[in-house]
């Protein structure tokens, strides 16, 4: 797949932007603040329905503005799709396939799909467990759109069930809530297990392409025992846990048990990549993750867009060569860089200039 044509409306620094794209190669060339990364945040939006810059709508819309727009004409193997969306600061955000009104914008995940790789991602290394957490379960959307319902149900009814045990609400006000998150839970670590499954073997040859020193492997931590592929058992096991655990949550007024407590670990031989491994091998573990998801969707049949903002400047010659080459075999890969000197001379493709809020296309 890949994305023909971009329109923004009072998106970020863009009052108004129509953007032409072409699949093979786009490169942003503009120095930090000049917009490049606005782009590419808009587009992640309609992949993810959410920023991976900020947790609220409101930093999206341009000031003296309610809403901001962004559209897109995808091209899909079979069709052409126009995916609409109005990002609302104050109110639920509404969209259109096709012009047409759909009743929920979640009916957009799946159109448009794309993986991002970013200096911040050495945050899935060093980072928080909840890093982590958005890598796999973003890995469970863009192979199955409809674990994005499953999963934002999930995170309502822990935050509902949250705000009963702030209460000290009685057992039986939170029942109705237990049954939820341990149904919703018990599903999503099921999903997780097995997309790990099928994830690692890609993310182990990869990372010994790049690193053979160690072997890297990934463990899923539960907060339940011996969590499985059936739904069925991990929701009884949430339930169970629930019940010896009451005391403590609503003493914290937190849910301690479920999916949104677990990590991913990523190992280097004997240790944790966390706290031990070098910059050198934070970055190939980095690199081994995203390279490993693009790979795992193209097994599934699958030919997302390829994002990279600002990376190669971050790489040595020869994790650049591994980036290199998944940029030329994508469908659709964006670049940006700061710098033209930061991209790699084996690099050709359709050149942009973005300067205080306008792209203007490069003749070569």
């Amino acid at each position: 797949m890949f994305i023909s044509h971009l329109s923004l409306s009072t998106f970020r620094s863009y009052k108004s932007l129509e953007l032409a794209l072409n699949p093979g190669i786009n490169i942003f060339i503009g120095r930090n603040g000049e917009g490049k990364t606005n782009i590419i945040e808009a587009i992640l939006y309609l992949s993810f329905l959410n920023s991976h810059r900020v947790s609220g709508d409101a930093p999206l819309v341009q000031l003296g503005n309610n809403s901001a727009y962004v559209r897109a004409k995808t091209q899909l193997p079979d069709r052409e799709v126009l995916v609409e969306l109005e990002i609302n600061a104050e109110k639920a955000n509404r969209a259109r396939i096709n012009q047409n009104p759909v009743r929920s914008q979640k009916e957009l995940f799946g159109i448009v799909q794309a993986i991002y790789f970013s200096p911040e991602d050495l945050d899935l290394v060093r980072g928080d467990p909840s890093e982590r957490r958005k890598f796999i379960d973003q890995l469970l959307i863009l192979r199955s759109p409809r674990m994005a319902g499953v999963i934002s149900d999930y995170e309502r009814a822990v935050r509902q069930r949250n705000s009963l045990l702030k209460s000290r609400a009685s057992t039986d006000s939170l029942a109705a809530w237990d049954e939820q998150v341990a149904n919703f839970g018990g599903e999503i670590i099921a999903a997780r297990l097995l997309a790990l499954s099928n994830f690692e073997p890609i993310f182990q040859n990869i990372y010994s392409d790049i690193s053979s020193e160690k072997p890297a492997f990934i463990k899923y931590k539960s907060s339940i025992d011996d969590p499985s592929l059936d739904p069925k058992s991990n929701t009884e096991k949430i339930l169970a846990r629930m019940k010896e655990t009451r005391s403590a949550e609503i003493e914290r007024g937190l849910t301690l048990t479920g999916p949104h407590r677990d990590d991913l670990l990523l190992n280097l031989g004997n240790h944790l990549v966390k706290g031990y491994a070098s910059h050198g091998e934070s970055w190939s573990i980095a690199l081994s993750l995203k390279l490993a998801t693009y790979k795992l969707l193209e097994e599934d049949g699958l030919k997302p867009i390829l994002i990279l903002d600002d990376v190669f400047s971050e790489l040595d010659e020869e994790r650049r060569i591994h980036l290199i080459n998944l940029a030329k075999s994508a469908e659709q890969t964006l670049i940006t860089v700061a710098v033209e000197n930061d991209l790699p001379k084996e690099l050709n493709g359709t050149r942009y200039q973005v300067k205080s809020g306008s792209v203007t296309k490069v003749d070569n």
